[in-house]
């Protein structure tokens, strides 16, 4: 077994790593940027390295200052939690190089699968079925006329080497066809320095759901069942459940085994995610990446499932063989992720900055809080806007749902706007309530995202008016009510889970 692990990331991934590692006795290692000197993943891990510099670029994703901090505390593993060099095969290959053991795939896998073409390639050994698409492609290509000519419009334009959303261009017409191949490699170049790009044909109105998958070196490798993940803002997730309500057990066992092959055809070694879009018209799914790491969304699985995802990792890493066959995988109850981010629902979800005045999280039976926040810390620029994930399980559908609506209308943020109103209206929405939806939900539902005045808002803006007029010395007028906004444009830092803003 590992002894000391550094934990290559920050916010609550870090603290969820850290946790495990503390109850499997192994040390913990932070790693951290100079805004980040006192947030909760480095006062809790058993050993803290700084890491000079503010941005990303700087701290986070500089390989030679992480590997610096491993040999400098005598670490032996190395586990990157998501985002940041979680799939980068130059880190993994770097840490394997300087003697530590990465608690993931191996480069080589990362290589083949952070590459669209090249995993599309390997889903279809598997047997897998993909959604029709062009080789990389650049404008006037003959590919290109070729492509279009037996799938017509609207379709897709993807970068080879993109993710979450970025190098990729829905196009309607021809005449929009080059400008967004164009436009999509150079932001694919500039994020992952690959402005290669291909075309897909675009389903229309599908469905997005996953399915965990889990590997060890001595060839078992298993499901854990799928999580759906439709629920999007800009291509990411911003909720997910599991079970999903779109799929009949022969659909679920047929997308499990899909994943289990591929994974197999791919030599993937410890935890890892296949994608697939579900056509609701025509029951079909098609592959449509792997992510090659622990997702964001792993607590629902855990819920359901009994188990420590992150425990798995660091076994299989350490060479431990799979304890779990695949009739051992069944799941229990349901569960449903909702993602707390500090950004404006109501703004074009542009990202909130500010010091968290009131952080105040809602507990109770079947809830789970991952967070890498506290109150008085300063949310800041530098960084993803996610500040927690918010888990609600039950045993069933309905029951769970109401948990999670109960408890997001308890979550006391002030000081940062966040999401939390936008998500409770898609939590108590009827369409998603009966489980008919698709990745277009937002969309097709701008109510959803338009803000709303309620009467908890119109109490709490008097509760603060009162506090602030308190604090300024000032006695306030009895009879004073004041104005709320209701346009997105309102400024003030206050917010609560019934109000957008206060003033």
């Amino acid at each position: 077994m590992l002894s000391k692990v550094l934990v290559a990331n920050r916010g609550e991934i870090a603290v969820r790593i850290i946790q495990t590692l503390r109850v499997m006795g192994i040390a913990s290692v932070a790693v951290y940027s100079e805004p980040d000197a006192t947030t909760p993943h480095v006062t809790m891990a058993d050993q803290a390295m700084p890491l000079t510099g503010q941005t990303a670029e700087e701290t986070y994703l500089d390989i030679p200052k992480i590997l610096e901090a491993a040999r400098g505390c005598g670490a032996d593993a190395v586990h990157p939690g998501y985002g940041f060099l979680s799939e980068n095969p130059v880190f993994a290959r770097a840490c394997l190089e300087a003697g530590l053991t990465f608690i993931g795939p191996s480069p080589e896998s990362m290589e083949a699968l952070g590459d669209k073409l090249r995993s599309k390639e390997i889903a279809i050994g598997a047997g897998v079925p993909v959604v029709p698409g062009s080789a990389a492609c650049l404008p006037g290509d003959a590919g290109v006329g070729e492509f279009v000519e037996e799938w017509g419009f609207p379709l897709l334009v993807k970068a080879a080497a993109g993710g979450g959303g970025r190098g990729m261009r829905l196009v309607h017409r021809q005449d929009e066809l080059n400008g967004a191949m164009e436009s999509a490699s150079r932001e694919s170049r500039a994020a992952f320095g690959d402005g290669r790009v291909f075309l897909e044909r675009y389903v229309a109105q599908p469905r997005h759901v996953e399915v965990q998958a889990l590997a060890d070196g001595q060839g078992h490798t298993i499901h854990l069942g799928e999580r759906e993940c439709s629920i999007q803002r800009r291509h990411q997730k911003i909720i997910e459940e599991t079970p999903s309500p779109a799929l009949t057990p022969e659909l679920r066992q047929r997308m499990g085994e899909a994943a289990v092959a591929l994974a197999r055809e791919a030599g993937y070694v410890n935890a890892g995610t296949v994608e697939f879009l579900l056509d609701p018209q025509s029951g079909e799914f098609y592959f449509l990446e792997m992510n090659a790491r622990l997702q964001v969304e792993h607590p629902i699985t855990e819920a359901v499932q009994g188990l420590d995802m992150v425990e798995w990792q660091v076994r299989i890493a350490a060479g431990e063989a799979l304890a779990l066959r695949q009739e051992d995988i069944q799941p229990r109850g349901h569960a449903i992720e909702c993602r707390i981010y500090a950004e404006d629902p109501y703004s074009d979800f542009i990202p909130s900055t500010g010091v968290l005045l009131r952080w105040r999280p809602p507990s109770g039976p079947g809830l789970r809080l991952d967070s890498g926040v506290e109150e008085g810390q300063e949310v800041t620029i530098h960084y993803d806007p996610m500040l927690a994930k918010l888990t609600a399980w039950a045993p069933d559908r309905a029951t769970a749902l109401g948990r999670m609506e109960e408890a997001l209308s308890r979550f006391q943020v002030l000081g940062v706007v966040t999401n939390i109103p936008m998500l409770r209206r898609v939590v108590a929405h009827p369409q998603f309530r009966q489980g008919e939806y698709d990745t277009g939900f937002l969309e097709w539902n701008p109510a959803v995202t338009s803000p709303a005045v309620t009467v908890e808002s119109r109490l709490l803006a008097r509760a603060v008016a009162a506090w602030a007029a308190g604090q300024a010395g000032v006695a306030p007028a009895s009879q004073a009510r004041p104005a709320l906004p209701t346009q997105p444009g309102s400024s003030g830092p206050w917010q609560s889970a019934g109000q957008r803003r206060l003033p």
